[in-house]
């Protein structure tokens, strides 16, 4: 883990600040040497250096827990809340119908219905709080799940909508019809009044994420309705994400607390393959491919990793993918050995860097939750400050110097 020290705190931690001061110790019995010495010193010092210029990003090891089934058919993760609470849903055995879970403290609960066949659950928040949509007895809606209850929050005057996400205020969004069901419109229902957040000029529009500043992104129609873009709606105000080519279009999927912003591009105009990206202001950062065609991102962390989907080499399959240090890794890389997993999807993380989304166990699609592994590491900047004493302390000895030669982490 990196820190970046802001100009307020500009005071080293208590451990950097003891081992800076080591090396500087160390440093300073430069004059007492013979003049051989220096130079194996200098050459020690030097790999402090290249720790601190160059820090090995080390790969996490992870457990896989198979979520099942409470339906008995297929089941997919959609999200997970800081208490590794996770949402999504399950299909009977014979691939129809679909109902909503939650999966907490080891336990698995079926969300029910609004009284019609389905519901799928979507969104969730650190509260355990529950958004998703349901078919009721005559329509499908948005629902809130709360303490065991599950209730419909309307609509934008249409006959259905549909809830996506949820943030610690409890503010939900989601897409809905409006009146005469012609179109339908990106939502955001906060203190129980349903707000029409409008469109880029298109027909259309629907919203995927919001963080707890109340910032929202999703996807709209533009003038002329020929493709979508993504959008960033604040202060009351829709607002075009630029692609990195002009005339494509592009959606929103997921934004942290930071206001970083998630999704897909397309990458030719009229074309259907798409490369996942991260817009942070400014233009949007490409994050490839696991060698394949396309790729999506459906879910960011607060620390800014990002979880999705990518075709492999040749597009022979569909993989779930990290990025994390500007690295894009195949899930399926940081597995245990033998787990018998091929993950498909990665569709959501949390701040303790666990992952949710699906992938095949014994021939069937089942909802998966990934744990890394807690080991104590240092970090790049301490290990490198160490270092940086050691370098100096060494050159006490009157023997020849012997070169550190520092552990890298390559699972």
């Amino acid at each position: 883990m990196f820190r970046i020290i802001g100009s307020a705190s500009a005071i080293p931690e208590p451990t950097t600040f003891a081992l800076l001061s080591l090396g500087f110790a160390g440093l300073g019995v430069r004059r007492w040497r013979k003049k051989s010495q220096p130079m194996n010193k200098k050459l020690l010092i030097l790999i402090a250096l290249l720790f601190i210029s160059s820090p090995a990003w080390a790969l996490p090891s992870y457990t896989i827990t198979d979520l099942g089934t409470t339906m008995g058919g297929d089941s997919f993760a959609t999200g997970i809340n800081i208490h590794g609470q996770v949402i999504g849903y399950s299909y009977a055995d014979t691939g129809w119908p679909p109902h909503a879970f939650l999966y907490s403290n080891g336990i698995t609960t079926d969300l029910g219905t609004l009284g019609g066949e389905f519901s799928y659950a979507y969104g969730i928040n650190n509260n355990g709080q529950v958004v998703g949509v349901s078919q009721t007895n005559t329509s499908t809606r948005a629902f809130l799940y709360v303490n065991g209850v599950m209730t419909a929050i309307g609509t934008l005057g249409g006959a259905w909508s549909a809830a996506y996400d949820i943030n610690d205020n409890g503010q939900i969004i989601g897409e809905s019809a409006r009146a005469g069901d012609t179109s339908q419109h990106a939502f955001l229902h906060s203190n129980g009044v349903m707000i029409d957040l409008g469109t880029l000029g298109g027909a259309n529009s629907a919203a995927f994420g919001i963080n707890d500043s109340g910032k929202i992104i999703g996807n709209s129609g533009i003038a002329g309705n020929n493709v979508t873009h993504a959008f960033l709606y604040t202060n009351s105000a829709m607002t075009d994400i630029p692609a990195p080519y002009t005339q494509v279009g592009s959606y929103a999927t997921g934004i942290n607390n930071n206001g970083q912003v998630i999704g897909a591009f397309y990458t030719t105009v009229g074309g259907s393959t798409r490369h996942a990206f991260l817009y942070s202001g400014g233009p949007m950062t490409d994050l490839g491919t696991l060698g394949g065609a396309t790729s999506v991102s459906y879910g960011i962390s607060d620390n800014g990793q990002v979880v999705g989907a990518s075709f492999t080499t040749g597009n022979l399959a569909v993989h779930a993918f990290l990025y994390a240090d500007d690295h894009l890794v195949d899930l399926n890389s940081l597995l245990p050995t033998g787990s018998g997993w091929t993950l498909n999807e990665a569709k959501a993380i949390n701040d303790k860097s666990q992952i949710v989304g699906n992938g095949v166990i014994n021939g069937r699609s089942h909802a998966f939750l990934m744990s890394p592994i807690t080991e104590s590491i240092p970090e790049p900047t301490t290990l490198a400050l160490l270092s940086l004493g050691l370098a100096g302390l060494c050159v006490r000895r009157r023997r020849k110097s012997v070169v550190l030669r520092p552990y890298f982490e390559t699972r």
